[in-house]
């Protein structure tokens, strides 16, 4: 298989689009994360930057010592029971981000809001006798051992571009399998509307998570969008179990949304009645919403969505709706006003 909003920060305060996207200066992905993320706090935690998860060149900023002596990432030799990538490409014909851009700029608050720190910091951070709890509005309720979930559920290659909502893309040869084969088995009852994911919460280990947001990282979906095909819960990249800063040992995989939606380190999922309240919509309300596809008509108050800047090219493309994932995926939205229901 192939594969909204008005600003709780005062205007005085915000970066202008013009400044944001000013090429040879400081990059715009770096810029939303680290000054607007400051701009966030003097807001009393309204950041409005999202947390998804991606990769950006190599090349270590210049003048920089140490990001250029951080550790390089693992061998891509495929692990046991994971599939390698067959293919170089994605359904469009784009390439393939490489292992090393995928694995050593990522953002996961819970260790750094600096992406170039988060490959060292988690280093030490070895994720060990993993269980994921899947409940609520459910006849079955299970607890899955992690190696259950990869022994048990069919593991298989999906090439996905993702979309990060600062305007920058890429495209990652995932492992995992069907979300929907999961929550199939637990049996979802009629009372359940909505997926409810929650990721794991351990201040000792992530200090990210010693302040600035409300703890821990929570994501949910529609539950006919998490039924969806496309939905993944993956494992592994380039046939490499997830190294940790990926969001290790298994996370979501939404590509037609904005990358914060794909919850790492997943550690519970729940089956409710209610919209559930993400991270990011209990931090910035009026800026991200529930949904969250990508769409580039829809702007974020501070920038365009309507281009992207490939990891690893030069220049920006044009952005697609829903990622480009829109036959597949765009019947889940018929009559929903998709510029009101960001």
């Amino acid at each position: 298989m192939s594969q909204f909003f008005k600003s709780s920060i005062p205007s005085s305060q915000i970066t202008s689009e013009s400044a944001y996207l000013a090429r040879g200066r400081v990059s715009h992905d770096r810029l939303s994360r680290r000054r607007l993320l400051q701009l966030g706090a003097l807001a009393l935690g309204s950041a409005a930057l999202a947390a998804c998860n991606s990769a950006a060149p190599t090349a270590a900023p210049a003048g920089n010592a140490e990001k250029a002596t951080q550790p390089a990432a693992p061998s891509t030799q495929p692990d046991a029971g994971l599939p390698a990538p067959s293919k170089n490409t994605d359904e469009l014909g784009d390439k393939l981000n490489t292992f090393e851009q995928i694995t050593n700029y990522n953002n996961f608050y819970e260790f750094t809001t600096d992406k170039e720190g988060v490959a060292t910091m988690a280093q030490s951070w070895k994720p060990t006798s993993w269980t994921v709890t899947v409940g609520g509005l459910v006849n079955k309720p299970k607890t899955y051992d992690i190696d259950d979930l990869r022994k048990k559920f069919t593991q298989e290659e999906r090439v996905y571009r993702l979309r990060c909502v600062e305007g920058w893309s890429m495209v990652i040869p995932w492992n995992g399998f069907s979300l929907a084969s999961l929550l199939k088995e637990v049996e979802p009852t009629a009372n359940a509307k909505f997926v409810r994911f929650e990721s794991i919460n351990d201040p000792t280990h992530l200090p990210g998570q010693g302040g600035g947001f409300v703890w821990p990282y929570v994501e949910g979906l529609r539950l006919d969008e998490a039924m969806n095909e496309l939905a993944l819960m993956a494992t592994g990249v380039y046939g490499k179990l997830l190294p940790a800063q990926n969001g290790a040992p298994v996370r979501l995989a939404v590509p037609w949304k904005y990358g914060f939606k794909s919850a790492k380190s997943i550690v519970k999922i729940d089956l409710v009645d209610q919209m559930p309240t993400s991270l990011w919509m209990n931090a910035a309300p009026d800026e991200y919403g529930f949904y969250s596809n990508v769409n580039p008509e829809r702007p974020h108050p501070r920038w365009s969505q309507a281009s992207e800047r490939r990891i690893g090219e030069g220049g920006r493309r044009k952005s697609l709706m829903f990622n480009g994932y829109d036959k597949q995926v765009s019947a889940l939205y018929n009559g929903l006003d998709l510029m009101a229901n960001f």
